[in-house]
């Protein structure tokens, strides 16, 4: 991904009137979901609206997702087949249900085929697996580094909570080390800061500006939202702040004139120590700063 998804919100595929309303509510991503949000008798229906739907999308727009249906329900072909005439138009597939390298590579394989037949650069199709079990947080550095179509890790609160016997909140403690061994193993295969799970009270907009602050302190870049209205709380709490943008600079400018000076740790008037790693993240902080989120080639 050329630039982080600090929002991603979720669209039915049923829903195809739905699609045009998600790409223009301001948010850096969007994901058709084929997958939880449709009941098993219309997911025919959905795939054949899906094509059409994405076809008329704007260029320009946000980053296109769908989020196809599980390998093991046998529905995740059909789903890939249903993207072809317009798979241009995606850039990332979701693949749920990732509780080890296998549903990716199964994934990548049904888009190498795709790709093929619609004439598409091969590996073009970026991969998000979604880690949503326990098996999944354990194995998170495998699926990670499971293919190289996969950009980063996607967080599923609701499934392994479910599986786990625990009720998520807002703080997120009971949840806490699962979603730090999704931030390590997304960085350990070298991917970019993962995408966190939504926060599920639309109604509580304080709540959420916590969740995605608790996230973001974590490692992960970006957070899922399954609703318009939570865009804006979730866009601000991954953006980064006038003070540290200043920070930033500060560092920066040092930095770069001390190592013109031959110097590569130094020391500003306030105590900072500064030395390389201060420096990336100086840097990266710049770089957020000035990262329009809009669709772009897949990396």
């Amino acid at each position: 991904m050329s630039h982080r998804l600090r929002t991603l919100l979720f669209v039915p595929a049923d829903r195809p009137d739905r699609i045009p309303k998600a790409a223009a509510a301001g948010a850096d991503g969007i994901a058709v979901d084929l997958e939880d949000a449709v009941a098993v008798s219309r997911k025919d229906e959905a795939r054949a609206g899906l094509a059409p739907a994405l076809a008329a999308l704007p260029a320009g727009g946000p980053v296109v997702a769908v989020r196809v249906n599980a390998v093991d329900t046998g529905l995740a072909e059909a789903d890939v087949a249903a993207l072809e005439p317009v798979l241009a138009r995606v850039d990332l597939v979701v693949v749920p249900m990732c509780s080890g390298p296998s549903a990716v590579r199964a994934v990548a394989a049904l888009l190498d085929r795709a790709e093929a037949r619609a004439g598409l650069e091969p590996g073009r199709t970026g991969l998000l697996p979604l880690v949503e079990t326990a098996a999944g947080v354990a194995e998170a550095r495998a699926i990670a580094a499971a293919d190289p179509r996969v950009r980063t890790l996607t967080f599923g609160p609701a499934d392994l909570s479910n599986e786990l016997g625990v009720t998520p909140t807002a703080d997120g403690d009971e949840l806490f080390v699962a979603r730090s061994t999704v931030v390590l193993g997304a960085a350990a295969a070298g991917r970019v800061g993962p995408i966190d799970g939504p926060y599920l009270d639309l109604d509580d907009a304080e709540g959420l500006a916590r969740s995605a602050a608790r996230a973001r302190r974590l490692g992960f870049a970006g957070k899922q939202v399954i609703h318009p209205r939570q865009i804006p709380v979730v866009a601000a709490a991954f953006a980064p702040t006038e003070e540290q943008l200043r920070w930033a600079r500060r560092v920066d400018e040092a930095f770069r004139e001390a190592e013109a000076a031959g110097v590569s740790s130094l020391r500003l008037d306030d105590g900072t120590f500064i030395d390389y790693p201060i420096a990336h993240r100086a840097r990266a902080l710049l770089a957020q700063g000035s990262d329009p989120p809009r669709r772009t080639p897949p990396a």
